[in-house]
């Protein structure tokens, strides 16, 4: 199988981002909406459905410490390098909720990547009566280890469509879930879309 042409779409993901109530740790989380050169639907529900529970494949980060700062009205955070694993699930029990984070990486790991550098996201809000605000982040990760999976009837590795990573840019949701997962005192929608990286010298 082919890699991805160098900055083509690799991917669309959704999740959230939870903050620990215990030790102020954050993780993000959630599951594919596209995934490019798989071939078959990446939900599994009769109906159609494109939900967390109907998710076949789902991802979730080592927790890590952000650090932030401010710069008149823009908020910055400054995360640092670390992991995230991409899991299959593979039994239609396994299924994904927000409300359970654990539940996102309860299925088989098929590839981890790293994010190569720190990553700095920025936040403003307008004037209370517009109702806008803007909160963005990139990053590019490496993949550091992958295994191969079957789905439906096909068998892949990410190794091969993604030898050299992707880079990702996220934008959050503008109001945080108003009743947070336990053991976490905040909880943040986001979408990030990826596109493959190409070889280095």
């Amino acid at each position: 199988m082919a890699p991805l042409m160098p900055a083509s779409v690799a991917w669309y993901v959704t999740g959230r981002f939870y903050l620990s109530s215990e030790d102020s740790t954050l993780q993000d989380l959630g599951y594919f909406i596209h995934l490019e050169g798989l071939k078959g639907p990446l939900f599994d529900d009769p109906s159609g459905k494109v939900a967390e529970a109907a998710a076949r494949l789902t991802f979730r980060a080592v927790p890590f410490k952000s650090r932030t700062l401010d710069n008149g009205g823009l908020a910055l955070s400054v995360d640092p390098v670390g992991d995230f694993t991409v899991y299959l699930k593979e039994q239609a029990h396994a299924r994904a909720h927000f409300d359970d984070p654990d539940s996102f990486s309860d299925g088989r790991p098929i590839a981890t990547f790293r994010r190569a550098s720190r990553v700095v996201g920025g936040a403003f809000s307008g004037p209370p009566r517009s109702g806008r605000s803007l909160s963005l982040n990139v990053f590019t990760a490496h993949l550091v280890w992958s295994a191969p999976f079957d789905l439906h009837g096909e068998r892949y590795d990410l190794a091969d469509l993604l030898p050299h990573g992707i880079t990702q840019w996220g934008e959050c949701g503008p109001t945080a879930i108003e009743h947070p997962a336990k053991g976490f005192s905040k909880v943040v929608p986001f979408v990030g879309s990826a596109v493959a990286v190409g070889p280095g010298r």
